[in-house]
C-alpha cells in the first residue's frame, strides 16, 4: 500500500511560508532572478509568437487570469511557477523571451523561454514547430548578455549563480511524440527512450552549470495516465488512469532522481532540486473532495476528454463555469487551483534552491 507524502508537503509549507514573508515584508525577492526552460506546463506565451498549432492565446484561455485574458498560458489562470514567483517576493512574472514584455528592466528579474510542446529531446519541438530546449538554452546565453550590458559583469555573474532555474520536460516526449509515433517505439523501448532523455537532460544541466547557473529546480513526470487526454486516447473507454503510462512516468522520475544525484556529485557548486509532482498530482486526482475538488476524471474546458489548446475554444460545449473545483483545466493541464496546490508543493521541496 502506497502512504501519500502530499499532506504532509502541504502541511510543511503552511508552517514554513509564513516564515519566509515575514522576512521578507517590503524587501527584495528571496533569489534575484527566475529562468524558466520547458514545455507548456511553464509557458508563458512564447508560443504566441511562432507558427505552431500548440498555442493558448485565445478565449477560454486566462478567463480567471489577471484582466480575464488569454495570454499564452495553457491554463484559465496562474501556473505554478506563477506562484512560485509571487512567494518568492516577485511582484512581476519572469517574461516570455519572444514577448515585448521582454525589455528594460524586466530583463533583470529573468526570463521564460519554455514552449508548449517542447521537450527534452529537439525533435519533439520539431513534431510542433516549437522551441527546442538547445534553442531556449540560446536564447539564456543571450539574455545573460543583456542582463550584463544592463548592470555590468561582476553584477550579472551575481545576478545568474543566485537565480533559481526551472525545467519541466518530458511529458511531451512521450504524449505528443513516444506514444503516438511507431518508429520511435519500434526504436526504443521505454527503459531504453527514458535513458535517452537522460542523457539529454545531463546535457542540459552540464551546458547550464558551465554558463553559471548553480540553482536549478527541475520537475518530475506527472502521473500522466491520470491526464484526461491520456484516458481518452489510451483508455478502454472509462474514466480510470491509465496505469501502464503511470508505470512509465515512475520508471522515468527513477531515472531522474538517480541521474540528478550523479550530477550534483560530479558539479560540486551545483544545487539541484527534483520536484516530486507525480505525488501531490496523484493525490489531488486520486481524492478530490478532500483536496478542495469535485472533478478529477474529466477537465474544465469542453466535453473535459480531449480539449486542448485549439480544441479548447469558445465555441468548446460543455466548458463548465468554474475552473476552482476542476484538477484540470483541460485535457493535459492542471487549473489554476490546482498550479496554487502544485506550487506550494514545489516551495516546500525546494528550500535548499534558497539556502
Amino acid at each position: 500500500m502506497t502512504i501519500s507524502t502530499a499532506p504532509a508537503t502541504f502541511l510543511a509549507a503552511a508552517v514554513l511560508f509564513p516564515m519566509l514573508i515575514t522576512t521578507n515584508v517590503g524587501g527584495d525577492p528571496l533569489v534575484p532572478a527566475i529562468c524558466i526552460f520547458g514545455d507548456s506546463i511553464v509557458d508563458v506565451g512564447n508560443n504566441n509568437h511562432l507558427r505552431t498549432p500548440v498555442k493558448a492565446n485565445f478565449p477560454p484561455y486566462g478567463r480567471d487570469f489577471v484582466g480575464h485574458r488569454p495570454t499564452g498560458r495553457f491554463a484559465n489562470g496562474k501556473l505554478a511557477t506563477d506562484f512560485t514567483a509571487e512567494l518568492l517576493g516577485f511582484d512581476s512574472y519572469p517574461p516570455a523571451y519572444l514577448s515585448q514584455d521582454f525589455q528594460g528592466r524586466n530583463i533583470l528579474i529573468g526570463a521564460n523561454f519554455a514552449s508548449g510542446a517542447s521537450g527534452y529531446y529537439d525533435r519533439t519541438a520539431h513534431l510542433y514547430k516549437a522551441i527546442p530546449l538547445t534553442q531556449q538554452v540560446e536564447y539564456y546565453k543571450e539574455w545573460q548578455c543583456k542582463v550584463e550590458n544592463l548592470v555590468g559583469r561582476d553584477k550579472a555573474k551575481v545576478v545568474i549563480s543566485g537565480a533559481i532555474h526551472l525545467i519541466s520536460a518530458g511529458s511531451s516526449d512521450f504524449m505528443q511524440n513516444y506514444y503516438i509515433n511507431h518508429v520511435l517505439k519500434k526504436a526504443y523501448t521505454v527503459d531504453q527512450f527514458s535513458d535517452f532523455l537522460m542523457t539529454l537532460y545531463s546535457t542540459f544541466i552540464q551546458e547550464v552549470y558551465n554558463l553559471g547557473a548553480r540553482r536549478i529546480g527541475v520537475t518530475s513526470l506527472a502521473p500522466i495516465g491520470c491526464l484526461t487526454a491520456a484516458m481518452s486516447l489510451f483508455g478502454s473507454g472509462h474514466d480510470h488512469c491509465v496505469e501502464k503510462l503511470n508505470r512509465d512516468a515512475e520508471l522515468f522520475n527513477r531515472k531522474l532522481n538517480f541521474t540528478s544525484q550523479q550530477l550534483k556529485a560530479k558539479l560540486t557548486e551545483l544545487k539541484l532540486v527534483v520536484f516530486d509532482i507525480y505525488t501531490p498530482l496523484y493525490d489531488m486526482i486520486l481524492k478530490p473532495t478532500e483536496n478542495g475538488f469535485m472533478q478529477s476524471r474529466r477537465s474544465c474546458c469542453g466535453t473535459g476528454t480531449i480539449e486542448t489548446s485549439f480544441l479548447c475554444n469558445v465555441e468548446s460545449c460543455g466548458t463548465c463555469s468554474n475552473a476552482t473545483l476542476y484538477v484540470f483545466w483541460d485535457s493535459f493541464h492542471p487549473s489554476e487551483a490546482a498550479n496554487q496546490k502544485l506550487a506550494l508543493s514545489l516551495m516546500a521541496q525546494g528550500f535548499e534552491l534558497l539556502s
